[in-house]
């Protein structure tokens, strides 16, 4: 176990790609989020940020998705990162 805080999919960099972990918030949330492909374990790269701010593009098995950062801080990442 380490003993750095969790990272949350909103902190993934563009360019950069990680392992998906645990997905929370209410149950609509977290069912729209495994809908789109956000399962935990899933490898995921970060795209883009629109340039407001509030909507962060990744790539999840081979398909574009956008979130607000709002639904993105729901989704951590795995503490092993690399996919």
């Amino acid at each position: 176990m380490t003993s750095h805080s969790p990272r949350h999919l909103d902190a993934l960099q563009p360019g950069t790609s990680a392992r998906l972990g645990q997905i929370q918030g209410n149950a609509a949330l977290r069912r729209r989020l495994l809908e789109l492909g956000l399962l935990p374990g899933t490898p995921v790269r970060a795209v883009r940020r629109v340039v407001t701010g509030d909507l962060i593009e990744v790539e999840v098995r081979g398909c574009f998705v956008s979130l607000r950062r709002a639904e993105a801080r729901n989704v951590f990442l795995s503490p092993d990162e690399t996919p």
